[in-house]
């Protein structure tokens, strides 16, 4: 099929102001003859609409009546310098990069070897080059968090990117000989486009775990690029490469050297850390965010850093005391942000329209608090994200190994174990034990894979009969038992990392043009981590076996070896009161009944969390905002 169709005329360009990093993306491209040269730019410029909060320093668009880009600007490197989206003069290839290159000046060089010069100092200036250069393996070359979108009018070629974690978002949709891409799904999704039809399957997945998997988003007709993927959009249709693979399982595995790891990793935090506004840190008392604050304080000894912490007022969540501690013993500025229920309601229904998607995990609110306040002071925050998954930080990895031995019990034995844990009152506590054992219980007749999807999950299966949904198959590929570690841990780091941890990441920070940077997912740090033998990840009951023993150079040991918590919120007592009016009104929704879940059984899931007969705080948080991008859709529509 004719996707794309290219008008031998010549450029009309659109200035802009002087831009470098950016933090939206957007753009169209369009088949002969199907509309006016003014009106693709309108179209471009309600999507630039879209992403201005993404980058409230700049806007520009760039193109011709065959493809226009449109971007917004935060400026984070070479602050005076660079124009985009970026055109080759020659050959006509234009190019828009949502992200930061940190091996730029090394591309640099080698391109300038190969004759050719890069006049622009900002960093992102080495994409068209660089693709003149190798072509589609361009994007091989890249260190850094991007997505990256080329337009080739010499061969008719549209090309969307992903960096290799999926740090940075990109989606697009091909309808009528258009083709559309954005940063967000609400830069896409707009009064006037296209009418997007939602997928119920997608939703569905969507209750189940939280979030979407790429290429899947809650409409049919958008799609979304995958962590370390190429798409290429083309005469011929649309192809999709994976150009990179967190390949733990194949790794050949080696003892970890601590000398080696520290070159890497401080090298990580110095490139993510070289830049030219102010930065700071989102510090949780943990211990991965811990180790790079203090990684960080030991690079940049002389810079004044501020780190900024969530505080709760119940005690069980709050773990801001813990950040004040670290962050004394490293001559940090210590930022406490206080979270109160009240907040909830604004905010996510905030965030919901910004976003265009729902994301069900309830700490989406709180980072965006955080960011919020960080913003303030700084355009850059480094982060923990990844560590769990690369280094084997959940106690779920521990867990499925010894569930393979609660699975082996008779029958008989496990349903009295069964019935003992199901009579364990709800508690309002962090993680209580109850807790932990009543997602252990579950999934004894599924394969290690199966399992750990189940206890992870947002709704459970029966909760999601009793709405009337169907739930999702839970795949059984067939794994080894041996390679069980190693399979979970690429099992999270492409799915509830990359599609759950990494997007509230960015769609909290980017509320308020805060852009954030994660060591721990560099290329080499990553690679690094799926050369540790098991022993070295997980050893009995103790997680992260190896970074602890890295990062006792940096740390005390009460910090490294201080039980892990994790960021939860207390939504369950918060639903109870003074959540419960306006979880009622939004569980009450008629709105729900079009994806086909029962409004009437999620408000008695709600009635029974509140009288206290079972804690369904997870399932009503991922119904609440599922209700809110409901009640958005219906807005766009009309």
């Amino acid at each position: 099929m004719w996707w794309i169709w290219i008008l031998n005329t010549g450029r009309s360009y659109y200035p802009l102001q002087q831009e470098t990093d950016m933090c939206g993306i957007c753009g169209l491209v369009v088949h002969e003859g199907m509309t006016e040269e003014n009106s693709i730019q309108q179209q471009v410029n309600m999507m630039v609409d879209a992403l201005m909060h993404r980058g409230p320093d700049d806007t520009g668009i760039d193109g011709d009546q065959s493809a226009i880009f449109g971007m917004t600007r935060l400026a984070i490197r070479g602050l005076n310098d660079g124009k985009q989206p970026i055109v080759d003069r020659d050959s006509g290839v234009m190019m828009a990069c949502n992200g930061e290159i940190d091996n730029h000046q090394e591309l640099r060089a080698w391109l300038l070897d190969r004759g050719r010069t890069v006049e622009q100092s900002t960093d992102v200036a080495v994409i068209p080059a660089l693709y003149l250069e190798l072509g589609d393996a361009f994007v091989e070359r890249l260190k850094g968090a991007f997505a990256i979108a080329i337009w080739d009018p010499r061969e008719k070629k549209l090309l969307l990117a992903r960096d290799r974690a999926g740090e940075r978002p990109l989606f697009y949709s091909v309808n009528d000989g258009i083709v559309a891409f954005a940063s967000l799904i609400a830069a896409l999704v707009s009064p006037g486009s296209h009418a997007f039809n939602i997928s119920t399957n997608a939703v569905h997945g969507y209750l189940q775990s939280g979030f979407f998997v790429a290429p899947e988003t809650p409409f049919k007709d958008i799609q979304k690029v995958s962590p370390g993927e190429v798409v290429t959009i083309d005469v011929t249709g649309i192809q999709r490469r994976r150009y990179w693979r967190w390949d733990i399982v194949q790794s050949t595995k080696q003892t970890g050297s601590l000398d080696a790891f520290d070159k890497i990793f401080r090298e990580s935090v110095r490139r993510q850390s070289e830049v030219d506004v102010d930065f700071g840190l989102f510090l949780s008392g943990g211990l991965d965010s811990s180790l790079i604050t203090a990684v960080t304080r030991s690079i940049r000894p002389e810079k004044t850093l501020k780190a900024y912490s969530l505080r709760f007022s119940e005690a069980s969540y709050d773990e801001g005391h813990y950040a004040a501690q670290v962050a004394n013993t490293l001559g940090v500025e210590f930022v406490p942000v206080w979270v109160r229920p009240e907040d909830f309601p604004p905010t996510i229904a905030k965030l919901v329209r910004q976003v265009g998607e729902p994301l069900a995990d309830p700490a989406w609110v709180p980072s965006a608090l955080l960011a919020s306040r960080a913003a303030q002071d700084v355009r850059v925050a480094l982060v923990g994200e990844g560590a769990d998954e690369l280094f084997g930080g959940y106690p779920t990895y521990f867990g499925a190994g010894l569930a393979g031995y609660y699975a082996k019990l008779p029958e008989p034995v496990r349903t009295l174990i069964r019935r003992g844990v199901e009579s364990w009152p709800a508690s309002d506590k962090k993680v209580t034990i109850p807790f932990l054992l009543k997602r252990f219980i579950q999934g004894d007749d599924l394969d290690f894979l199966g399992r750990h999807i189940l206890w992870t999950s947002c709704i459970s299966p029966a909760i999601l009969n009793r709405l009337g949904v169907t739930p999702p198959s839970i795949a059984r590929p067939g794994y080894l038992s041996a390679e069980m570690l190693d399979r979970l841990q690429q099992h999270d780091l492409e799915t509830s990392l990359a599609e759950g941890l990494l997007t509230k990441a960015d769609r909290a920070s980017m509320k308020s043009a805060l852009e954030l940077r994660a060591p721990f997912l560099d290329q080499e740090v990553m690679e690094f981590a799926a050369s540790l033998p098991e022993k070295e990840r997980i050893h009995r009951l103790q997680t992260k076996v190896f970074l602890k023993r890295y990062a006792l150079r940096y740390l005390p040991a009460e910090i490294v070896h201080r039980k892990k918590r994790g960021l939860s919120v207390p939504l369950s007592s918060w639903l109870r009161e003074p959540l419960y009016e306006w979880a009622k009104s939004r569980l009450s929704s008629p709105l729900l009944d079009r994806v086909g879940v029962n409004c009437f059984v999620a408000v008695d899931l709600l009635q029974e969390h509140r009288q206290r007969k079972a804690d369904h705080a997870r399932s009503i948080w991922t119904l609440i905002v599922l209700s809110e991008w409901l009640d958005w859709v219906s807005e766009v529509e009309d």
